[in-house]
């Protein structure tokens, strides 16, 4: 199953690494957090990534272009260019990686709807490119195909600071993006399970938002089923979240590594 993954948005609360790279680009430890999600994935065979690239996706780029090279052992004799021997040392062998330019400033659901055209199954996956979590991917992509709904959300609950979810058992009534309440409850934790009908909802648009408006419509048509999670989960919003993922990184408490 492909995998989207929004990569494109500037991470301006964590300014003190973002200024020169995208927040996918942040490090926990020697790898970049992008690096982490996609070892998620990947560790339930989902390694066909479709990558929403914007500010300073270049970096990305550059990052996968040269990945062979600086993940591997390599014998290269000098003043025979052609006389390159890559020896393969990596554990990300078959990940197909696209990546796509969506515009510097265009919003998530922008973003999603300008990738279309690389997405070729009737479902796929879609999750944010700062958000770590133990989910089991499977479980959720059951989930997903037994209620047969447009759109699977994973719910989870640190604290609320992100988008709320007003639920009926696993049926969302109402998507609330950063609600201005100090309501605790399940929030939107990315971790998406998609139907192709969710494209009809979003235009190629820079101000075309996800949360805002097409989500909430979704939710309104009764589309939009949550997924709970309640193991961990974690984001990089701020430098304190960034020194805590790598503090329980460098202490072997590292829990979204699900992968061996």
């Amino acid at each position: 199953m492909q995998v989207v993954i929004l990569c494109g948005g500037a991470g301006t609360r964590l300014r003190e690494e973002t200024e020169f790279k995208p927040k996918p680009m942040v490090h926990i430890g020697a790898r970049p957090i992008l690096w982490h999600i996609m070892k998620t994935y990947a560790r339930y065979r989902h390694t066909d990534f479709v990558l929403a690239l914007g500010y300073r996706g270049d970096t990305i780029k550059d990052y996968f272009c040269h990945y062979e090279l600086m993940n591997n052992d390599v014998t290269i004799e000098l003043g025979r260019s052609e006389q390159l021997s890559i020896h393969n040392s990596h554990e990300e062998s078959g990940w197909r990686i696209t990546m796509t330019d969506t515009g510097e400033k265009t919003l998530k659901g922008g973003r999603l709807k300008r990738v279309e055209k690389y997405i070729t199954d009737d479902t796929f996956l879609l999750t944010y490119g700062d958000g770590l979590a133990d989910v089991n991917i499977q479980t959720l992509i059951d989930f997903h195909h037994s209620h047969g709904k447009i759109a699977t959300v994973t719910g989870v609950n640190p604290a609320s600071r992100f988008g709320e979810l007003k639920m009926d058992g696993n049926r969302v009534l109402s998507f609330r993006e950063k609600p201005d309440s100090s309501d605790t409850g399940l929030i939107n934790g990315g971790f998406f399970v998609l139907n192709r009908k969710i494209f009809d909802y979003l235009t190629p648009d820079e101000s075309c938002d996800l949360e805002y408006g097409p989500m909430e419509k979704i939710a309104d048509e009764g589309q939009l089923m949550v997924f709970k999670h309640n193991g961990f989960w974690a984001c990089m919003d701020t430098i304190r979240d960034a020194e805590y993922l790598n503090r329980l990184w460098e202490e072997g408490k590292a829990a979204w590594k699900v992968w061996a």
